[in-house]
C-alpha cells in the first residue's frame, strides 16, 4: 500500500477524488499526509474529515523559497511517503525538494500540456482559440510543467465555453485521471524513456 503526501493551496477537490478513490478500492494507498502553504484552505477540512493528518506551512517569500522546501524535505522524510501529489499546490517547487525524491513528485495540471503550462491554463486555452483541451499528470522537474507525462485525458472546448464552464468540465476529469495515475506510479511497472513514461503491462 503507497503512502501519499498531498500538497494543496485551496479547496482541495482533487485531495477529496483521492480520498474517494481510496474509500471504494479504487486506489491502494494511503494518504498519510496533507500539506498545505495556506492556513484557511479549504482542503484541510476535507482531510480532518477523512481524519488525514494536516500540516500547515505558511508561504514566507520567495527570499526564503529554498529552506522553506527544506523544512518540507524533512516532514515528508519523517511521514516515510512513498509518493508526493500536487493537487492545486500553487508553488513552484525548488530544486532540493525535487532531489529529494527523485520520480515521486506528481502534478496535475489542467491543460494538455505541453500546450498552456502556468497559471490560467483553461483562459489561455479558449484565447488561443483550440478545440481540445484536458488535463494532464506529469512527474515534476525543475521546469514550470515541463515533467515526462504519465496520464493525459482530452476535453472538447464548445463554442460557448467560459473559463468556469471548461474549468468544470476539465476538472471533472481531473477527478478521474489523477487517482488512475497515482495508481499506475505506485505500481512500478513503468519507466521513463526520454520524455514518455512508458507502461511495462
Amino acid at each position: 500500500m503507497g503512502r501519499l503526501a498531498v500538497l494543496i493551496s485551496g479547496r482541495g477537490s482533487n485531495l477529496q477524488a483521492l480520498i474517494d478513490a481510496i474509500e471504494i478500492g479504487k486506489l491502494d494507498a494511503k494518504i498519510v499526509l496533507v500539506i498545505s502553504d495556506r492556513p484557511g484552505a479549504w482542503g484541510l477540512s476535507r482531510a480532518e474529515k477523512a481524519g488525514i493528518p494536516t500540516k500547515v506551512i505558511p508561504w514566507e517569500g520567495e527570499d526564503g523559497r529554498t529552506a522553506y522546501f527544506e523544512k518540507m524535505v524533512g516532514i515528508l522524510h519523517e511521514a516515510q511517503v512513498d509518493l508526493v501529489i500536487l493537487a492545486g499546490f500553487m508553488r513552484l517547487l525548488s530544486a532540493n525538494l525535487i532531489k529529494a525524491f527523485p520520480h515521486q513528485i506528481i502534478n496535475i495540471h489542467p491543460s494538455l500540456l505541453p500546450a498552456f503550462p502556468g497559471l490560467g491554463a483553461q483562459r489561455q486555452a479558449l484565447e488561443y482559440g483550440v478545440k481540445v483541451s484536458g488535463c494532464t499528470v506529469h512527474f515534476v522537474d525543475e521546469g514550470l510543467d515541463t515533467g515526462p507525462i504519465i496520464v493525459q485525458r482530452a476535453v472538447p472546448v464548445c463554442d460557448s465555453d467560459t473559463e468556469e464552464t471548461l474549468s468544470d468540465r476539465i476538472l471533472a476529469q481531473e477527478h478521474e485521471t489523477l487517482p488512475e495515475a497515482v495508481a499506475l506510479v505506485l505500481s512500478r511497472e513503468w519507466q521513463i524513456r526520454g520524455r514518455k513514461v512508458i507502461c511495462e503491462y
